[in-house]
């Protein structure tokens, strides 16, 4: 399961040098399921010439406006697209579309997209002196009020650059889908945590956080705010809460959930044990013993704090059969008083496919695909927790 599947994305560029990488984002938005037809502005094809994105999106490529009026068959109230996205959008482009102004077959297509209904997803770039024209902000904030998503630039180097293509196909799953769980706030934490034991050494597990991120990305798609607790970088799709050891987790994870969380899923592989860390430097070729204790559960301290709060809860185990499986991961769940556990084998950390038991007080149905399947089958449970 991908993000797009099935959507029909039109692909408006404008004149920006950032046109250049719209080859991959038509490649990319087709390995998330999207067929693309693109639109390309005069000026755009100055930049990128237009047969590329004809390889790239194995479809004709739209540069004029002629009889068989392409903006209302594209675009229209009964046209082939479900989501207009513009990228890249010039400060040019995205005033145009702010003032209804029509020279291009870009601001052509977004007018009728937006008199139509059909979403609309723009992603600028330029100049940053551009981007903080008082005008252009104006701009981008009026077409905003028109529930049009922007996906914000990334700043570096003085230009506001194109956004990354995650963050653009994120964005436009999320504008082209149902937001059911628009207005929620959902907590997901993610990966490996660490314990040091001295200032180079730490005790940490093999997992990768690519599962957390991936419910985090579809509780994103799905409409959500949503907040990710782990040891990683910023993600376009979630403010992220940056730690290290269990109880840096724990102790973001309770202040995340005190500003007004509606769930939290804990998918993080949480160190089960801590040391007392050296302040020094432990000499090495030597034997070493460790004391270790045992950390605080996560979801035990999260439920005694907030005994309502919908929480999911992933357990991962070695050997036995799913009934075995289903049987552990039910101690989980009535003990902590969870939604429902994910439960899967540890053969699968780090692999891109994934099989798993979603399992409830009452059943244990079978998950398999990839990782991006999986978190939005998380979110679309969750999504039935939070109705009920």
């Amino acid at each position: 399961m991908s993000t797009l599947d099935g959507v029909n994305v039109a692909l408006g560029v404008s004149g920006s040098i950032a046109a250049v990488k719209t080859v991959e984002l038509a490649h990319e938005l087709r390995r998330q399921g999207a067929s693309v037809k693109a639109v390309m502005s005069g000026s755009a094809t100055g930049i990128i010439h237009p047969w590329s994105l004809q390889y790239a999106t194995d479809n004709d490529v739209v540069t004029e406006i002629t009889g068989r009026v392409e903006h209302v068959e594209f675009c229209g109230r009964d046209g082939w697209a479900d989501v207009l996205l513009v990228a890249p959008a010039t400060a040019n482009t995205v005033g145009k579309m702010a003032a209804a102004v029509d020279d291009t077959p870009v601001t052509t297509c977004a007018t009728t997209a937006l008199g139509a209904g059909v979403p609309v997803v723009v992603a600028p770039a330029m100049h940053e002196p551009m981007y903080d024209h008082p005008g252009v902000l104006d701009a981008i904030e009026r077409v905003k009020s028109w529930d049009v998503e922007f996906v914000d630039p990334r700043i570096e180097e003085g230009k506001a650059k194109i956004a990354t293509e995650e963050a653009i196909v994120l964005a436009t799953a999320r504008a082209v889908g149902e937001r059911p769980l628009a207005g929620r706030h959902v907590v997901v934490t993610s990966g490996a945590t660490s314990e040091r034991i001295d200032p180079v050494r730490t005790l940490t597990n093999r997992a990768s956080g690519r599962t957390g991120r991936a419910v985090a990305k579809a509780c994103y798609v799905r409409g959500a705010d949503v907040t990710l607790v782990h040891d990683g970088p910023d993600v376009p799709y979630a403010t992220v809460a940056g730690v290290e050891s269990a109880a840096d987790m724990t102790a973001s994870v309770l202040d995340a959930v005190e500003s007004g969380a509606d769930a939290l899923v804990s998918a993080a592989a949480i160190s089960d044990y801590t040391v007392d860390a050296s302040e020094s430097k432990l000499r090495s070729g030597r034997d070493l013993t460790l004391d270790l204790a045992a950390t605080p559960k996560l979801i035990d301290t999260v439920r005694e704090a907030h005994p309502d709060l919908p929480i999911v809860g992933f357990k991962l185990e070695t050997g036995g059969d799913d009934e075995d499986l289903a049987r552990v991961a039910r101690k989980t769940l009535e003990r902590v008083d969870l939604a429902f556990v994910v439960a899967n084998d540890a053969g699968v950390l780090g692999s891109d496919e994934t099989r798993t038991l979603f399992v409830r007080e009452d059943s244990a149905t079978e998950f398999r695909g990839d990782k991006t399947g999986l978190g939005l089958r998380v979110a679309d449970e969750l999504v039935t927790e939070l109705e009920e």
